[in-house]
């Protein structure tokens, strides 16, 4: 794992679960949420404020980018939505947070629990 992501991670499931969502193509608010919920499979269900304040600080360290409406390549007549989409650094970050999980699942594959 980068050294210079390793005060990144670890990663709030909610912050995970955005990024993992805008790891694939730019998304809108409402799209992310529903698309968050189901990668999650119903674990992660947020609301629009926690959203939207994930998005504002995720945007405020470089982890994502807001994408112009025309770049989004949705027709949508009236208010163009606001996209996002993970920028370089926060793939950075997903990595990083992708390799740190595995290396614990692996760990707890070998030291399985009684019980658990």
């Amino acid at each position: 794992m980068p050294s210079s992501n390793n005060s990144a991670t670890p990663l709030s499931e909610s912050t995970l679960f955005i990024m993992l969502s805008l790891s694939g193509k730019p998304l809108h608010g409402y799209a992310i949420m529903k698309d968050v919920l189901d990668i999650s499979r119903g674990r992660v269900n947020l609301t629009a404020g926690t959203l939207y304040g994930a998005l504002k600080r995720l945007l405020n360290q470089g982890w994502i980018e807001r994408i112009p409406a025309n770049e989004e390549g949705t027709a949508n007549p009236g208010l163009p939505r606001k996209a996002y989409r993970l920028s370089s650094k926060g793939r950075e970050i997903l990595n990083a947070e992708t390799e740190r999980l595995q290396a614990v699942a692996e760990v707890l594959r070998l030291h399985k629990v009684d019980g658990v």
